[in-house]
């Protein structure tokens, strides 16, 4: 049954990527319709941003493709991370149209060209960001709902070019009022360096994951569900790492529980973490548990311990020890300190 739910979820976001593609192949179009059109350099910026979201996309439609395949021999994680490689390229080619945006602004700075027929562009580019938007903002609803960041960084991108396509509307509108060229060039300097800097941070969100860099939102996430769902044998859990590979978490962490209970209770109590962990995160989370015994005669945690039938407990119990951040990553070392 969870291989069947995995097979669907990849082919729906299978299914989102292929219609984006189909439809930003579209607006392409329309948009340098409205370039030849109006000859506004303005307009040029829009497009040229299109070529991006038309190979952003197909790449981004391999990767989900790539991402899907299962678990092999040389490949134990899977395929996931293949959609960070490609949210990587996007930034880098959404990066690369801004500064050849700006280029052709500066370009026809010093040789200005005559602008015609700016309503028809207005009307073309304003339909073509209105598109923009939607396909965004689906592909970021399915992308966090399936923990795909290549439809998230896809959907983000898309939802920026609305952002700079509202703004040169705008620009277009005071240059089909004033006649003013410079205007023309103006817009490809602001919104060239508006899509640079969307394409730098789409790189350094990649980056921080493809070098495996801690997520604490996800680890306090991790840590409020074991606290909601704790159950009085789990100590404390410690010396947590949390891997991502497309939308799957590989999780190793130690737990202390008491240390008289025999190798059949323990593992019981560490399939319960499991269970709890699996029902929050639909199956798409592989969880390694080593079992620490509570060791009463050096650094006993009574005080802390649910276990109030305990019969070796050394004080009373005053409060239990809420998982946090700082208590779910410290490894056994700093624990003892």
């Amino acid at each position: 049954m969870n291989k069947i739910m995995q097979v669907d979820e990849n082919k729906l976001k299978q299914r989102v990527q292929r219609n984006i593609l189909l439809v930003s192949a579209f607006i392409l179009c329309a948009k340098f319709v409205a370039y030849y059109l109006t000859n506004s350099v303005g307009v040029l910026t829009d497009a040229m941003e299109s070529i991006v979201n038309v190979a952003a996309g197909g790449i981004s439609l391999f990767s989900l493709y790539w991402a899907a395949k299962p678990k092999d021999k040389n490949h134990p994680f899977g395929h996931g991370k293949i959609e960070l490689i490609s949210a990587s390229i996007e930034g880098i080619l959404i990066s690369i149209a801004g500064v050849l945006i700006i280029y052709e602004g500066v370009k026809r700075l010093i040789v200005p060209d005559a602008i015609q027929k700016i309503d028809i562009g207005i009307y073309i580019i304003a339909v073509s960001g209105v598109l923009n938007y939607l396909m965004g903002w689906y592909s970021i609803l399915v992308g966090k709902k399936y923990d795909s960041i290549a439809l998230v960084a896809g959907g983000k991108h898309l939802q920026s070019d609305t952002y700079s396509t509202i703004g040169l509307i705008v620009g277009l509108l005071l240059l089909y009022i004033t006649g003013l060229t410079w205007i023309d060039s103006a817009m490809a300097f602001i919104f060239g360096t508006i899509i640079i800097l969307t394409g730098v941070s789409i790189l350094r969100k990649t980056t921080d994951n493809l070098l495996d860099r801690a997520d604490l939102n996800l680890l306090n996430n991790l840590a409020e569900t074991l606290n909601a769902n704790r159950l009085p044998e789990w100590i404390d859990i410690h010396n947590t790492k949390v891997i991502k590979y497309g939308n799957c978490l590989y999780m190793d962490c130690d737990l202390t529980i008491p240390w008289f209970l025999n190798i059949t209770q323990g593992h019981k109590i560490g399939s319960r973490l499991r269970d709890v962990l699996k029902e929050r995160f639909s199956n798409n989370i592989v969880l390694n548990v080593h079992i620490d015994p509570c060791d009463i005669f050096e650094s006993p945690k009574c005080a802390q311990c649910m276990c109030t039938d305990c019969p070796y407990r050394k004080e009373p119990f005053v409060n239990k020890e809420e998982i946090s951040l700082s208590t779910f990553t410290s490894n056994q070392v700093e624990i003892d300190k």
